[in-house]
């Protein structure tokens, strides 16, 4: 995380209203339209917060947004888990639960940033939304196994990366079960002045046409209807797996080895095939390939490594 040494600078810009993206794609200095997940993780976490702040002003938009959103999955019939991608400050997530007909027992969201998701935690808790499973991660290394989640969805949160539509979709089809709901900037339906304002921030644009090239079962594709911004119009894509998959439970995997990680103690999840750790922070388990521990030796009683070994101080 080298741009983390740029943290003074980036606050002040933020403070000052300005475009913090857009200064920590300068310092790469290689003209890339590509927006890094570093850059993309702190800007994020500078954010955290403005979304509940807006909130009230935005109750009736985000009701439509979250009572169509709902109307969809509810026609998917039996929805026993569903996992919101980008959960930011789980805004969208709380709306959509209020409006789901059939709430699914198993309920999560993740964000890639830290900040973000304890805002997201504090809000749901304000509505008595406690059993949310919330968790800090990479959208392309998501640290769970595949077909983990009957329905996932995503709003405007794989929009900020461009050029990487294909190993996101991938990624996310891994870990979904049943259905796949994606509302992301539309390209194809957006008009000029929307498509370059899309360029030039490094969105999204070939979401549906990657998703083509992938053969996915695609069983809708059209302008959402709803979008708060015409200049970023919201697209629907859904996506229907496949084939039937077996449920395969929706516990926590090391997101680089895909190994099942365990409860070491209330701070630390531990893989036993990996040795890698990592921690939990105010009950928010961070499980970015960053966030990792090596440790071999963790659960090693050094008073019966002294003794297998006869070592005598």
């Amino acid at each position: 995380m080298e741009k983390f040494k740029h943290l003074d600078k980036i606050k002040e810009i933020y403070a000052e209203g300005g475009n913090v993206i857009q200064y920590l794609r300068g310092i790469d200095k290689d003209d890339s339209r590509e927006n890094t997940i570093e850059d993309i993780l702190i800007s994020y976490d500078f954010q955290s917060g403005s979304y509940i702040k807006s909130y009230a002003s935005r109750l009736e938009y985000m009701n439509n947004y979250c009572q169509a959103l709902a109307t969809i999955i509810d026609d998917f019939g039996d929805v026993d888990s569903i996992m919101e991608v980008g959960v930011g400050e789980a805004t969208t997530l709380k709306t959509l639960l209020d409006c789901l007909s059939n709430k699914p027992k198993g309920q999560f969201g993740f964000d890639i940033s830290w900040s973000r998701v304890k805002f997201a935690k504090e809000f749901l808790n304000d509505f008595n939304y406690d059993s949310v499973q919330l968790f800090t991660a990479n959208l392309f290394e998501i640290p769970l196994a595949d077909n983990s989640i009957d329905v996932v969805y995503t709003s405007h949160s794989i929009e900020p990366n461009g050029g990487k539509e294909k190993p996101a979709l991938e990624e996310l089809y891994r870990i979904t079960r049943k259905y796949l709901v994606l509302l992301e900037p539309s390209y194809d339906f957006a008009n000029e002045e929307a498509r370059e304002r899309m360029v030039k921030h490094g969105y999204v644009t070939a979401l549906y046409q990657t998703a083509l090239d992938l053969d996915y079962k695609i069983i809708e594709n059209r302008l959402f209807d709803y979008c708060s911004n015409v200049l970023n119009p919201t697209g629907l894509i859904i996506i229907e797996k496949n084939d039937a998959q077996p449920k395969t439970g929706s516990n926590f995997v090391c997101p680089l080895t895909k190994t099942s990680l365990e409860k070491y103690d209330d701070h630390l999840l531990y893989s036993n095939e990996s040795f890698l750790a990592y921690p939990v922070v105010d009950g928010i388990p961070c499980l970015l390939k960053e966030n990792s521990i090596l440790a071999t030796k963790l659960k090693t009683d050094f008073t019966q490594y002294k003794a297998s070994h006869n070592i005598v101080y």
